[in-house]
């Protein structure tokens, strides 16, 4: 999942099963080939209103339903608060008695085919949202359908009613009949999480098809597509050199789902045979796109076991979000610089702008991204989104996949790289039918590349996870840059510092919401919670980064707080802080290995 920085374009890992494990996780019993159906409605679009009725057939005394909490971001979001005046009804159309046990929990008493209805506000635009208006209809069915949770696997089909004239309906599913005289569409999965994994785009749009990986593309453009041929290249060029990559293409056919125009902001989330994108303008599609599309191995089908099987009701932690995620933001710059999209230079500038963000972030030096993976549930609090609070595993993981890369060339003499290793975990776990098992997983399979090419080498890469990974120790850029025939140059600008962050409370005051523990803040005995009442004599600026442009680092300042009811002065400099630019660049003069090892990266080669 890519969304729009903070650090760079929120994802979540969508639902993934094969049968056979869908056997051992759910009990099918007696009704394992029976269908759930599902009936959208779409007939009041300027209310914003889906009418959603669920047909359960096989029912025993009573069946349980729940809502899930959350999909498509890391957020317990309640999608049950959108839903409203639940019924049921028998085959005979009598009503049932159906009680509410909890925020996303309901029991209906009842036997045989069992109706369900109710109708769901949903106008929210973005990939991990969900959208019905005058223009269009994009769904999340997550956020919209219940489900039996003791009967996720079994077949199910959703139909679309009440489609005003001239709307079309795309979505990565098996067509079932039409019906109503075409006015409705029908679709098949084999399961709830197949059919919450396959998002719809139902409205007026651009639709255009192209062969790439050696499969049918469909490309769905809600908004502005800009021109077909120049997007079409752009699409071909990332999916024919992921799909040669990873060895081939693990899908019938794939769509693209963009939604493109200032009102749908920027993001991607990826799905098993698709993926939905918004951008404010076509020129921002193919980052996202690279991005996305490497999801169809790493996280849809390269997969955590950490993550698995999926609990829609509660959040399911995991440390892995910096292989997933960060490791595919690696995938997604290396897509487009060896796809021809990037330059050299535009690659060496995203790379040093990921370093830069990171040792831009006071956190990175107590939070791991193994860390950050865990709290990713905590990104919807603002308060967890400042640089002094967390770093982003997209970003610190985008870096520590180059450097890991680097590593194993280095290692081996550029014959083995981080490529041959997504393709051996693509061999082991997502063709087997299998998880891994979190970082250990991953250094073992880092460490077999290694010993596989180089079998004298080095193949020890405990240090590296307990600096880098596990840890936060700061990373040596120049010398990992160098190996590869890079430099980096330090260009940031110093400016003074406080050492802490405030939160302004009601109106007036401003209360300590964190304290730099290196700061010389700090060791004045500055304390988080601590009630600010003056900085050198004067009330506390509202805006302490505009008084912070007109003072130096190592300025001794006065500040005043209250702490248990009593008054505190405390004296202390300023500190410093930088704002996190860098430039790489090639070494002038690199040695025969060093070039071989810099251009392998670039070009996606390793030698014999």
């Amino acid at each position: 999942m890519m969304v729009r920085p903070r650090n760079l374009p929120g994802c979540w890992f969508g639902f993934w099963f094969r049968p056979a494990i869908l056997a051992a996780v759910f009990s099918l019993a007696a009704s394992a080939h029976a269908t759930i159906d599902y009936t959208v409605s779409l007939s009041h679009p300027e209310r914003h209103i889906l009418q959603v009725a669920m047909r359960i057939p096989n029912v025993r005394d009573h069946v349980t339903l729940q809502m899930p909490a959350w999909t498509a971001l890391y957020q317990i979001r309640d999608f049950s608060s959108h839903l409203m005046q639940v019924s049921a009804r028998n085959e005979e159309g009598q009503p049932l008695a159906l009680r509410k046990l909890d925020k996303q929990t309901w029991t209906v008493a009842g036997s045989g085919i069992v109706t369900v209805s109710y109708p769901i506000f949903w106008d929210e635009p973005g990939p991990f949202a969900s959208q019905l208006n005058a223009d269009h209809a994009f769904l999340n069915f997550a956020m919209l359908l219940l489900y039996v949770p003791d009967r996720r696997g079994e077949d199910t089909k959703v139909a679309f009613d009440g489609v005003p004239d001239g709307w079309r309906v795309a979505v990565e599913l098996d067509a079932a009949p039409i019906t109503a005289g075409g006015r409705s569409a029908a679709y098949v999965a084999p399961s709830y999480d197949a059919l919450v994994d396959a998002p719809v785009e139902i409205g007026h749009f651009d639709e255009f098809r192209m062969d790439a990986g050696g499969r049918p593309i469909r490309i769905v453009v809600h908004g502005e597509s800009g021109d077909r041929a120049r997007l079409k290249d752009w699409l071909m060029r990332i999916v024919d050199y992921e799909v040669s990559l990873m060895g081939g293409a693990p899908f019938r056919e794939y769509l693209f789902l963009f939604h493109v125009g200032s009102d749908f902001g920027g993001g991607g989330m990826e799905h098993m045979n698709c993926t939905a994108i918004s951008a404010d303008v076509p020129e921002q599609l193919p980052s996202y796109s690279a991005h996305e599309f490497f999801h169809v191995w790493n996280v849809k089908r390269i997969r955590p076991r950490s993550l698995e099987p999926v609990d829609y009701t509660r959040e399911m932690w995991t440390r892995s979000l910096w292989f997933a995620e960060g490791v595919t933001n690696t995938y997604g710059a290396y897509a487009l610089v060896r796809a021809h999209l990037w330059s050299t230079q535009q690659f060496y500038a995203n790379l040093a702008g990921a370093i830069g963000e990171l040792q831009s972030r006071p956190a990175h030096r107590w939070q791991s991204v193994e860390q950050s993976s865990l709290d990713a549930w905590y990104e919807k609090y603002p308060l967890y989104n400042r640089p002094e609070e967390s770093i982003s595993y997209y970003n610190k993981g985008q870096i520590v996949g180059v450097l890991l890369d680097i590593l194993i060339r280095d290692r081996t003499d550029n014959r083995a790289s981080l490529d041959d290793v997504l393709r051996a975990l693509n061999a082991e776990y997502a063709q087997a039918g299998r998880f891994y098992d979190d970082s250990d997983a991953l250094r073992a399979a880092l460490e077999a590349v290694i010993r596989g090419k180089a079998p004298s080498a080095d193949s020890d890469l405990s240090d590296f996870f307990t600096r880098y990974i596990s840890g936060t120790d700061e990373i040596p850029y120049a010398d990992f840059l160098a190996r590869a025939g890079w430099t980096i140059y330090d260009t940031s600008q110093r400016r003074a510092a406080l050492g802490f962050s405030v939160n302004r409370n009601s109106g007036v005051s401003s209360s300590v919401a964190s304290v730099d523990g290196e700061s010389a803040a700090s060791e004045a005995g500055l304390k988080e919670g601590d009630i600010v009442i003056a900085l050198n004599g004067e009330p506390f600026p509202r805006a302490p980064e505009r008084w912070l442009r007109d003072h130096q680092p190592e300025e001794r300042v006065q500040l005043e707080v209250e702490r248990g009811g009593k008054e505190i002065d405390l004296s202390f400099a300023l500190g410093r802080q930088a704002d996190g630019a860098y430039q790489i660049a090639d070494i002038a003069s690199p040695t025969e290995r060093q070039r071989r090892i810099r251009d392998g990266i670039l070009r996606g080669v390793t030698n014999p």
